[in-house]
């Protein structure tokens, strides 16, 4: 819908990444840049603060401080997992909506996160086109799952990546200093998709990876797992560096993390995993009788914005950016989606749009043929894929040789 006049607001959902806040400036900047958005609202734990009516009026921020926002981790507005029921079921939620938005003229909504989040978007926008209400949603991509569907990779994976290879080199300098013997198992985020887990193989470019890479790709076979890690102790003096991804699962689809201890739900009804492993450690410890040590990278892998991609954070700005610039141009119901027109040192994305609902609930996972053939790692197909992705510095500015973060004043908006 062209010529739209009103306020924008954004919203952040799902877990966080170490550049999702660079979406967030490049929404915020570019708003500031654009005649047809009258105010600039930040909602607060994401839909959640839209219907509770609680978000923040950024004109009143400072430039600087929002630019500082893009070397920021985690969600400085506050994330939310809050799933909208489907209309027909419930349309509370949605009447809510419309009267709030109705009431501060809201006529752009941007939504940052993965899939239940761009599922969010999707519901939303529809439910507005039924009602008549004209308002231009675009939803920003965020993930360091790198899952979502439609489009190449997504803001947070790069450097989320980076953190992953870069600890692993370090783990495998710290684990081979001693001429006796120790398994490191490597617990990595990803559910259902192992593009996280997979980027440990980076850091066997430069010889510091891990021997074995198990993804939830695959199904998962404890005694092939064990055999496997035998195989590469006989060879490497009983030293072996693992990497798993928390959701692998065997056979019938059970994760392994859920065979020794039934796990907690979200609110999206996921699984709560971790403890993988623990888990695998005590299992390798009993069959091989080496020591074993269990590592799990949990929060950290999301929040190391002292090692994110230089790249990242730009593309995660400018995720930001287009999204406003789309929608001022009447673009609605869709998703920034990066296109990758060159690789290698050459390597470029192109910043385009697809329907919001292609991404919704859509998960998009390693393709097999860049998984070996014995199950347990990645090939250079990956590799060409990844490693363009954790480029550049991050340049984090520092205040006493400490990360400087964005402080934002907070001002919750008032109807005027």
């Amino acid at each position: 819908m062209k010529n739209l006049k009103g306020a924008c607001i954004f919203g952040q959902s799902g877990g966080p990444t170490s550049v999702i806040n660079a979406s967030a400036a490049g929404v915020f900047l570019e708003a500031l840049q654009q005649e047809a958005i009258t105010e600039i609202y930040g909602a607060e734990h994401g839909i959640r603060g839209i219907l509770e009516e609680k978000f923040f009026d950024i004109r009143k921020e400072d430039v600087k401080e929002l630019e500082y926002l893009k070397n920021t981790p985690s969600s400085a507005l506050g994330s939310v997992r809050y799933k909208l029921k489907p209309v027909e079921v419930d349309d509370t939620d949605y009447k809510r909506l419309l009267e709030v938005f109705k009431k501060y003229n809201i006529r752009y909504f941007f939504y940052n996160g993965g899939n239940d989040s761009m599922d969010t978007c999707n519901k939303v926008s529809k439910y507005l086109q039924s009602v008549g209400y004209e308002c231009n949603v675009i939803g920003v991509p965020k993930t360091i799952d790198n899952d979502l569907a439609t489009t190449d990779h997504c803001p947070g994976y790069g450097s989320a990546a980076r953190y992953v290879a870069t600890t692993m080199m370090e783990l495998y300098k710290d684990m081979t200093v001693y001429d006796t013997g120790l398994i490191c198992v490597v617990e990595v985020m990803g559910r259902n998709a192992g593009w996280l887990t997979a980027a440990s193989e980076l850091a066997n470019v430069h010889g510091c990876g891990p021997d074995l890479i198990y993804l939830p790709e695959l199904d998962f076979d404890v005694k092939k797992f064990v055999n496997d890690v035998k195989e590469v102790a006989k060879k490497k003096n009983n030293q072996v560096l693992i990497a798993v991804s928390e959701g692998i699962h065997d056979k019938d689809g059970k994760y392994i993390s859920e065979l020794f201890s039934d796990a907690a739900r979200d609110s999206f009804g996921h699984a709560q995993l971790g403890g993988l492993a623990s888990v695998l450690a005590n299992l390798l410890k009993d069959e091989i009788g080496v020591k074993v040590r269990p590592i799990e990278f949990s929060l950290m892998q999301r929040c190391g914005a002292h090692v994110g991609s230089g790249r990242d954070i730009e593309e995660a700005f400018n995720a930001g950016k287009w999204a406003v610039k789309y929608a001022v141009q009447g673009e609605t119901d869709k998703m920034v989606v990066f296109e990758r027109v060159a690789n290698g040192k050459d390597y470029k994305i192109e910043y385009k749009l697809l329907d919001v609902a292609l991404a919704a609930n859509a998960e998009k996972k390693i393709p097999n043929e860049w998984i070996n053939k014995e199950g347990n790692g990645v090939n250079k197909q990956f590799v060409e894929y990844a490693l363009p992705l954790i480029q550049g510095d991050p340049k984090m500015p520092l205040e006493d040789n400490l990360p400087r973060f964005a402080k934002l004043k907070k001002v919750y908006a008032k109807n005027k």
